[in-house]
C-alpha cells in the first residue's frame, strides 16, 4: 500500500488466520486525554500498548497478525495541509480511517479488532462496552465477536457491562456532515460512494475496556499490569470466536 506512514500496515509471522489490530489513533491524534497519578493518559499510547501486547499474545497462540500502526503515528502519511493548529483536520482523520480498512483488507484479514478507550463529561461513568456493524452481510459473526469480547473484558476487568452495541447507536461526534449522514464506523461499516469506497471484508468489532475519564480505570488502563489484562482478556475472547464457542 501507498501513501503510509513509516511502520504502518506491518505483518507478523505466518498462519490459516490473521488478525488484524487496530490501535485506535496516533500522531497529532491523541483520543481521549485521561489522568492518573497527576499525569496525564493518552488513549493513543494505550492503545498501542494494549495491541502491541495482543500481538504478541496472537503469535505466541500461531495466529499472523498485522497492525495498523506500530508506532505513535497516523496510519496515513500526512502532508502539512493536514493539520491545523497541531490537530489534524476532518479530512486528514477521515482518510486515516479509510487506510486502516484498506490495510485490513490488503491482510486478508479473519477478523478486525479496533481497540480504543473511552470518555465521558461526568467523572464517576466507567465500564466496558464494544460496537459492531449489523447491516453486513457478516452481521451475525460481527455481533458474536463482539459479544465474544464484550465478555472477556468484562469478566477479567471486573469493570462494569455497558453492553454490546450497534455502531449507529455510537453517540460520538462525527467528522463532518458525510459522516453524520453515514452513520456508521468506518472501519465496520458498509459501503457510502466518496465516503467508504472499499468497506471492510471481515467481520469486526470496536472495543472500549474502560474510561481514560474516570480516574481509576485510567490507573489501571496506563498500569502495564493493567494493559496485560486487556491484551489476554481480548486473545481469550478471539479464541472463543474462532473455536465456534
Amino acid at each position: 500500500m501507498n501513501g503510509l506512514e513509516t511502520g504502518a500496515c506491518t505483518s507478523f509471522g505466518s498462519a490459516d488466520k490473521t488478525v488484524f489490530i487496530d490501535p485506535g489513533h496516533g500522531g497529532l491524534d491523541p483520543g481521549v486525554v485521561g489522568a492518573a497519578g497527576g499525569r496525564q493518559v493518552l488513549e493513543k499510547d494505550v492503545t498501542l500498548t494494549v495491541a502491541t501486547r495482543l500481538a504478541t499474545l496472537l503469535r505466541g497462540d500461531g495466529y499472523r497478525v498485522v497492525l495498523s500502526r506500530t508506532a505513535d503515528t497516523s496510519v496515513a502519511r500526512l502532508s502539512a495541509s493536514d493539520s491545523v493548529a497541531g490537530a489534524m483536520t476532518g479530512s486528514a482523520v477521515h482518510r486515516d480511517l479509510v487506510a486502516r480498512t484498506l490495510c485490513a483488507n490488503a491482510a486478508a484479514a479473519s477478523v478486525l479488532v479496533s481497540i480504543h478507550f473511552d470518555a465521558f463529561d461526568d467523572p464517576s461513568v466507567g465500564g466496558t462496552e464494544t460496537f459492531y456493524d449489523a447491516v453486513r452481510p457478516f452481521a451475525a459473526d460481527n455481533k458474536r465477536l463482539a459479544k465474544d469480547l464484550q465478555s472477556a473484558l468484562v469478566a477479567a476487568l471486573g469493570t462494569a457491562d455497558r453492553g454490546v452495541w450497534t455502531d449507529d447507536q455510537l453517540a460520538a461526534p462525527t467528522l463532518t456532515a458525510s459522516g453524520s449522514l453515514y452513520g456508521h464506523l468506518i472501519e465496520l461499516g458498509p459501503a457510502a460512494a466518496g465516503w467508504v469506497d472499499k468497506p471492510s471484508e471481515m467481520p469486526g468489532a470496536l472495543v472500549e475496556p474502560m474510561f481514560l475519564t474516570n480516574s481509576a480505570e485510567a490507573r489501571l488502563a496506563s498500569d502495564p499490569a493493567g494493559q496485560q489484562k486487556v491484551a489476554v482478556a481480548l486473545r481469550a475472547g478471539l479464541q472463543k470466536y474462532f473455536s465456534g464457542g
